[in-house]
């Protein structure tokens, strides 16, 4: 009896330290090529970033190689990802949408947190020298398994200039 009441212990210890150290929210600076993962306002961790090919301003239609800026959620996840799984960002929102009617083109979508292509992780931190994703938020596989751990989905994302 005693063995099963510490092993219950153990379990709901081990839950609740879990949950306490996920994320509640992701914040993006893309001037800074930093992705910071927060619980109750404090860092938890640090990534430095790759970003759109073109990532000064705001993503404004399909094709246009920027990252978005504004307010998402996490909606999904994809281990098997061509870049070494993924999280999905809920771009477009509503307010993207309406732009790209307003201007009548599409506002694209796919926008993920992701790993390197697979096959490329050899490349690692190296990644980060250039811009080069289509508008997604690129860090390394170790960084994407790290994240993928620490962020349900669900958890908003904030992506500041």
């Amino acid at each position: 009896m005693t063995s099963r009441r510490t092993a219950l212990m153990l379990l709901l210890c081990a839950l609740t330290t879990r949950a306490d150290h996920m994320a509640d929210l992701i914040v993006v600076r893309k001037a800074k090529r930093e992705l910071v993962l927060l619980r109750e306002g404090k860092a938890l961790r640090r990534y430095l970033v790759a970003l759109g090919r073109t990532p000064a301003g705001a993503k404004r239609r399909q094709g246009d190689g920027k990252t978005p800026e504004g307010e998402y959620t996490i909606t999904g996840r994809n281990k098997h990802s061509s870049y070494h799984r993924s999280l999905r960002i809920s771009y477009p929102n509503e307010e993207d949408k309406a732009r790209a009617r307003r201007t009548g083109v599409s506002a694209g979508g796919d926008i993920m947190i992701h790993g390197l292509p697979n096959g490329m992780g050899r490349i690692g931190a190296a990644h980060r020298q250039a811009d080069w994703t289509e508008g997604c938020i690129a860090v390394t596989n170790d960084e994407i398994e790290e994240i993928w751990k620490l962020v349900p989905d669900g958890t908003p994302i904030r992506i500041e200039p």
